[in-house]
């Protein structure tokens, strides 16, 4: 990765969007020549010179405090994954060549999958920081069954290479920004990981809707939230997910699904985990399937 190129356009995007009027300035003349905000009010808002923060925003990031680092992520009005993605390019800027690159780990330790095998009710997978699939549940694999028959399970890959990711994912939009964003902070995180550059580099080549959205450097924390899928055994679903870090294992995350009590998606999850339960006991059902 080009540490001085992803600060550079990674300060210059988030000085673009934001407008004197929600950074509190007052509008001087009505002929601005950027929609954002201009270098100088970014400089007076974080309290530096207007030649430092210039030195910033052409990448150069070595040697700046954490003082400075929140003053700059106030005045550009960064959310949480943001300031976190910044922070992540400071420490890759200012490493020592001695310092171990980060790497994620590539498989899944046995008493992790007899987790996933313990939550029988709850779907659930592991992924790593490359957004591959390394692990699941039998119902973790039942609901994202279209992922597991690609020959390397991604969830990015699907989202933006798959003609069935749409169908799959009823809010595909948000789905892929979501995933564009996602990948864009693991790039910030795993800085010298191959796997990931050239998973990026393969959706840039293959995906218009990946490249416009990896040109905005969006950032995103994957922890919590709502995915609506459309599945082929039992149709629309709602689910909410919570994403946790598994700390003995360098970038690994177990996601697990859920549906609210006494609903419809409630309803037909549990009919795909009955479902599944025939599949496994009736083997030539299952190689059918």
């Amino acid at each position: 990765m080009d540490t001085k190129a992803e600060v550079s356009d990674f300060l210059r995007t988030r000085r673009d969007r934001l407008t004197p009027e929600r950074a509190g300035l007052p509008l001087w003349g009505g002929n601005r020549r950027v929609s954002g905000l201009r270098r100088e009010e970014v400089a007076m808002l974080a309290g530096v010179s207007v030649d430092y923060y210039t030195r910033l925003e052409r990448g150069n990031l070595a040697g700046v405090s954490e003082g400075v680092l929140a003053a700059l992520a106030d005045a550009l009005q960064l959310d949480e994954a943001e300031r976190a993605h910044l922070a992540d390019l400071a420490a890759t800027a200012n490493a020592s060549g001695r310092n171990r690159p980060r790497t994620t780990t590539r498989r899944v330790r046995p008493t992790v999958q007899w987790l996933l095998d313990g939550m029988r009710d709850t779907p659930a997978y592991v992924r790593n920081a490359r957004a591959d699939l390394l692990a699941a549940n039998a119902l973790g694999r039942a609901l994202y069954a279209p992922l597991w028959e690609m020959r390397r399970p991604n969830v990015a890959r699907f989202v933006f290479l798959d003609p069935a990711a749409p169908e799959f994912f009823t809010d595909w939009d948000e789905v892929a920004d979501a995933s564009a964003a996602l990948l864009r902070s693991l790039g910030g995180q795993y800085p010298h990981d191959r796997g990931l550059h050239d998973l990026v580099g393969e959706l840039s080549t293959r995906s218009d809707a990946f490249a416009q959205r990896w040109a905005a450097h969006n950032v995103r924390q994957h922890r919590t939230g709502t995915k609506r899928i459309h599945h082929p055994v039992v149709g629309s679903l709602t689910l909410s997910y919570e994403a946790m870090t598994l700390t003995a294992d360098e970038g690994l995350t177990l996601n697990a699904y859920m549906a609210e009590p006494g609903t419809a998606d409630a309803q037909a999850l549990g009919l795909l985990a009955s479902w599944v339960g025939n599949q496994a006991s009736d083997p030539v059902a299952a190689e059918a399937g």
